[in-house]
C-alpha cells in the first residue's frame, strides 16, 4: 500500500504545484472545478450510505456558479466597471477597488446560494421522489453546497492576489502537507494522548503539536522569499494549519457517520479525493480571510 501512496503522490504533487505556481488563475479555476466536484459527489456518497440521496446535478450546477463567481470576484474579467488588475496595480489598489467593487459582480455569493434555496424548493415540492425523502435530501444537497464545494472556491480568490497569490496558495499546500507529514511520522514514534479517539483512533496530541511546529519551519522559509513579514507568515502557517487539522477530522466526522473507511477509490493508496483535501477546505479561506481582514488593512 505505502508505494502505491508514494506513487500517485509522486504524480499529483508536481502538477498540483506547477498549477498553483505558474499556470494562470483562469487554468487553476478549471482544475480546482475538477477536484472540486470529484470531492462533492464522493461527499454525496456518504449521503447514499445513510440513505440521504442529494440533488446532485443541481448541487454541482451550483457549486460552479459558486466557482464562477469567485473567478468573476478575482477582478480578471476585462468589463470596465469592475476592479482589474493591471500591469502595475500595486496590492493596495487592488484592494482598494475589491471593497470598492465587491457588490458589482453579476450574481454574489448570497445570490448563489439564494438560486440553490430555489432549485431545491421546485425539486422538493414538485418531483416524484418519495416525501420522506425530501429533508435527507434538502440536508445532504445544502451541506456539500456549504462544506465541500463553497470553502474550496476560496483557492481562486487566494490565486488571485497580483503578484503574491500563488504564493501564498502554495504556502496553504505545503504547510498542509509538511504538517500531515510531521504528524504521522512523530504521532507513530512518540504519540500516546489521543487528540479524537471516536473520529481518528491514530492522530494524537503530540502528532498535532509537531504539525504546528513543521508549519512554523515552512513559514520561515517562505518569509526568506516572498515580500511578506515574518510575523503574519508565522500567523498565518499556525491558523492554517489548525484549520486544516480541523478540517481533517471533520472529515473523518462524515466518515464515521457514513460508516465507511474511504470517501472514496480513484487515488490509489490515498482513498478518494476527499480524504486528500480535507485539511486544505478550511486551511485556504482561514488564510484568505486573515490576508484581507488582518495583513491587509495593517498594511
Amino acid at each position: 500500500m505505502t508505494w502505491k501512496r508514494v506513487a500517485t503522490a509522486a504524480v499529483l504533487i508536481p502538477f498540483a504545484v506547477a498549477l498553483v505556481l505558474w499556470a494562470p488563475t483562469w487554468a487553476l479555476t478549471l482544475g480546482l472545478a475538477l477536484v472540486m466536484l470529484l470531492a462533492l459527489f464522493e461527499f454525496f456518497s456518504l449521503g447514499d450510505s445513510i440513505g440521504h440521496r442529494a440533488y446532485r446535478f443541481w448541487t454541482a450546477t451550483c457549486a460552479l456558479l459558486l466557482v464562477f463567481n469567485q473567478f468573476w470576484a478575482t477582478g480578471l474579467p476585462s468589463v470596465d466597471y469592475i476592479a482589474i488588475p493591471r500591469e502595475g496595480t500595486t496590492l493596495r489598489l487592488w484592494m482598494e477597488r475589491y471593497a470598492e467593487s465587491s457588490f458589482r459582480f453579476p450574481a454574489t455569493v448570497g445570490d448563489v446560494f439564494f438560486i440553490f434555496l430555489l432549485g431545491v424548493t421546485v425539486l422538493t415540492l414538485w418531483t416524484k421522489r418519495p416525501m420522506v425523502e425530501g429533508l435527507p435530501a434538502a440536508g445532504i444537497s445544502s451541506s456539500g453546497l456549504l462544506l465541500v464545494a463553497f470553502p474550496l472556491t476560496f483557492a481562486i480568490r487566494l490565486h488571485g492576489i497580483p503578484s503574491l497569490g500563488p504564493s501564498l496558495l502554495f504556502f496553504v499546500l505545503v504547510i498542509t502537507w509538511i504538517g500531515d507529514s510531521a504528524a504521522y511520522f512523530v504521532g507513530r514514534a512518540i504519540g500516546k494522548h489521543k487528540l479524537a479517539a471516536i473520529l481518528s483512533p491514530n492522530k494524537s496530541w503530540e502528532g498535532s503539536i509537531a504539525s504546528i511546529l513543521g508549519a512554523l519551519l515552512v513559514a520561515v522559509v517562505f518569509a526568506r522569499y516572498v515580500n511578506v513579514p515574518l510575523p503574519h507568515f508565522l500567523a498565518m502557517a499556525v491558523v492554517g494549519n489548525i484549520a486544516g487539522q480541523a478540517g481533517d477530522l471533520l472529515e473523518s466526522a462524515y466518515k464515521r457517520s457514513a460508516g465507511v473507511k474511504d470517501s472514496g477509490s480513484l487515488l490509489p493508496g490515498h482513498g478518494g479525493v476527499l480524504d486528500r483535501i480535507d485539511a486544505l477546505i478550511l486551511a485556504i479561506p482561514v488564510v484568505w480571510y486573515y490576508w484581507i481582514w488582518i495583513y491587509f488593512p495593517n498594511r
